[in-house]
């Protein structure tokens, strides 16, 4: 899994958001690699017409009804928004929340994505069961720092904490990842795929960067 991030930069205003996924959507096809987007909320309507995994950055744990500003699980799903980023380091929220929305999402059969700060979170919250554990280092979030260069035995200990809880969750590695060689570093430690931000959204070339990316996760595989 490939998930680009869009956050609020600017870069990505207005038609910018559709031409990003267009980019992204045919590179995911040409190399076989599963990219998901995750637009701002006010956004995600634009990107109706992508064909893979397009995830919200941000739910909320409220309820269907008289819940004015939240963004709701149910509704999200009937969107057709395929799931949705939860505890991003810039959105953190309280482990019930967590916990709960896993489970809501999960009855929903939506993709959850549990962000978490280091190994103990990676530990807890993969005995939930989500989708996917995100592990971000808050120090290196748009650094241009990988997280796999850093601090590579965060991401070996990662894997192990998830593996260790038995069931279907998968590692993603996020942060300061800019490069195909950041890439295939985070893969060979042992992570499933990348969640990144910036990297993308703030390179000069879109379609240069996204298919370096890609072509990092295939020649991974390839080894493989």
């Amino acid at each position: 899994m490939f998930i680009i991030n869009y956050k609020n930069y600017e870069e990505i205003s207005g038609n910018d958001a559709a031409r990003l996924a267009a980019i992204a959507d045919r590179i995911a096809k040409k190399y076989k690699v599963r990219i998901a987007v995750a637009p701002p909320h006010h956004l995600l309507s634009s990107i109706k017409n992508y064909s893979g995994p397009v995830l919200a950055q941000h739910v909320d744990n409220a309820k269907v009804g008289s819940t004015t500003g939240f963004v709701i699980p149910e509704l999200l799903k009937k969107s057709k928004i395929s799931g949705s980023l939860i505890n991003h380091s810039e959105h953190r929220i309280p482990s019930k929340d967590i916990a709960e929305l896993v489970e809501r999402l999960q009855k929903l059969k939506m993709i959850t994505v549990v962000c978490v700060k280091d190994v103990a979170e990676a530990a807890k919250y993969a005995k939930l069961n989500p989708t996917y554990i995100a592990i971000e280092p808050p120090e290196l979030i748009g650094s241009g720092k990988a997280v796999s260069t850093e601090k590579p035995e965060l991401i070996t200990e990662a894997v192990q904490a998830v593996r260790a809880a038995k069931n279907s969750t998968r590692l993603l590695c996020g942060a300061g990842i800019v490069s195909g060689q950041d890439v295939r570093k985070a893969m060979d430690l042992g992570s499933k795929g990348i969640l990144v931000a910036s990297g993308i959204v703030k390179a000069k070339n879109w379609n240069a960067i996204v298919e370096e990316f890609a072509k990092g996760m295939l020649k991974t595989r390839s080894k493989r």
